[in-house]
């Protein structure tokens, strides 16, 4: 006769399926994990209670007492209870804003032109003097801001996912485990294409070497470029205009995203249709997350404030 099923294996057969359908959820698999081990830990074995997981919210490794945090931990248990109610009907699904509300995403830095050209010719100074590390920086900050790519998209590219001929990068099994091809503006496949020239002249082109190499031609380490950039944005200054506590790499990326809806604004591009196309080009997985930065971007707020006063007063006219 089989025994009780503990919540520990009901997490692995939930993360299990998620996967299958190309979530990684390597931070949300370890929190539910260490969920169930609360559980099985206490014994309990009647339907999850809402008392339950807020008692386990309340444990996190930090114990700051943040309510920020323990209403994070609680809405990580939301998609799974509702997955554990096929099997138990009576799982209740927490309600997250138990602790009060959380800020869902910080408002990013989005950058200005000259923000971008003052940190590319800040990286050609980069030492040595000579050497290829400069010429590296330039070409890995002029990519994710041209391309918008993560930044750990861009430092995993293998020199065999750049087709420069086509004018197209392959992004290979990346977030969400989605890979996606990306075609590149003409001056950005020009200044991959220098740097390649340039690099090839340093380091031995061989399979499988990475597009962007340290001076060694191994891969660039994400500690190692998130130093360089700090370096880089404390030398240069910029004032902050996001909520984070300094502009950030990523930042990049959010501020091709604005760039781009504000560009078909600008052509009277419908939006909404456009969004899908920006949503897949990212690599999102779901397009709300695109649709974010409508909402949360001060430059695209005025371009949906200018909207809504055109429809306004349009309204007015017909009623008149």
């Amino acid at each position: 006769m089989n025994g009780p099923v503990t919540m520990q294996s009901r997490v692995m057969d939930y993360l299990a399926e998620r996967r299958r359908l190309g979530f990684e959820l390597q931070s949300p698999g370890t929190a539910l994990m260490d969920f169930a081990r609360y559980v099985d830990s206490h014994g309990h074995s009647e339907p999850l209670t809402v008392v339950l997981m807020v008692g386990w919210a309340r444990c996190d490794q930090k114990q700051q007492g943040k309510l920020a945090t323990w209403a994070k931990r609680l809405k990580l248990l939301r998609p799974f209870t509702r997955y554990l109610r096929q099997f138990e009907p009576l799982t209740e699904v927490p309600d997250w804003t138990v602790f009060g509300p959380i800020q869902e995403r910080f408002t990013p830095h989005i950058y200005h032109d000259q923000e971008i050209l003052d940190l590319l010719s800040a990286a050609r100074g980069l030492g040595p003097k000579g050497g290829l590390r400069p010429s590296t920086y330039v070409a890995l900050f002029g990519l994710i801001a041209s391309a918008g790519l993560r930044v750990s998209e861009a430092i995993h590219l293998l020199d065999a996912d750049a087709d420069l001929e086509q004018g197209m990068l392959t992004i290979r099994q990346t977030k969400f485990a989605k890979s996606r091809q990306l075609p590149l503006h003409p001056s950005t496949v020009a200044a991959l294409l220098d740097y390649r020239q340039l690099r090839n002249r340093y380091v031995r082109n061989t399979a499988g070497m990475p597009f962007f190499v340290n001076s060694w031609g191994k891969h660039l380490g994400l500690g190692q470029v998130e130093w360089v950039f700090s370096k880089l944005r404390d030398q240069l200054g910029w004032p902050n205009r996001g909520d984070h506590q300094k502009p950030r790499i990523h930042d990049l990326r959010h501020t091709f995203a604005v760039r781009r809806v504000m560009l078909w604004h600008k052509h009277g591009t419908d939006i909404d249709q456009a969004m899908l196309a920006l949503s897949t080009y990212l690599g999102h997985a779901k397009i709300s997350n695109t649709y974010w930065y409508l909402t949360a971007v001060p430059e695209l707020m005025a371009i949906a404030a200018d909207k809504f006063e055109l429809y306004a007063q349009a309204s007015e006219v017909e009623h008149d």
